[in-house]
């Protein structure tokens, strides 16, 4: 039987996911996987992917990579609509999902940068959350909230349940 995740990491684009991925797996001497920098690795640039060929190519390369990474046992970061895929949703039944959240009011300086091509501003953000948190939510096995703690905090404490909790 392939290896499978520590954790998956999942929630709003902004929510925390690449950083705080990073020092869960430190924590528990694990590697990380993000899926969107494979992506990007391998692709290049998800902002040029979405204007050159699509949504929904990306889509298909954004599944191909959480397919991939379900199989490491690492602790897994999908992008912000990695979870939209069926069989993503599926996939994700059987393993343990970390829900990522933030206010509006803290990620409006985390999105600046205009890297994100389905989040052109804070609104365009909450909209987006406002749709997807019913799945979001349906996914987690337990949510942790990045808004305000510092990332080491919330690291600690989400190692701590993965030691505590581990089958």
């Amino acid at each position: 039987m392939p290896d499978r995740p520590l954790l998956v990491l999942i929630g709003a684009p902004a929510a925390g996911k690449t950083r705080l991925g990073k020092r869960v797996a430190n924590l528990l001497g694990v590697p990380f996987v993000d899926t969107d920098k494979r992506i990007v690795a391998a692709h290049g640039a998800i902002s040029d992917i979405f204007a050159e060929h699509g949504e929904p190519h990306f889509r298909e390369l954004e599944r191909e990579a959480v397919e991939q990474a379900l199989t490491e046992e690492a602790v897994v970061a999908l992008g912000g609509g990695a979870v939209l895929h069926a069989d993503t949703q599926r996939d994700l039944v059987d393993q343990r999902v970390v829900l990522l959240t933030v206010t509006r009011a803290a990620v409006e300086a985390r999105i600046t940068t205009g890297k994100r091509p389905l989040v052109a501003g804070v609104d365009s953000w909450q909209a987006l959350v406002d749709a997807r948190r019913p799945l979001y939510e349906s996914l987690a096995t337990r949510t942790f909230d990045t808004s305000h703690r510092h990332l080491d905090d919330i690291a600690a404490d989400v190692a701590r349940w993965i030691q505590e909790n581990d089958s």
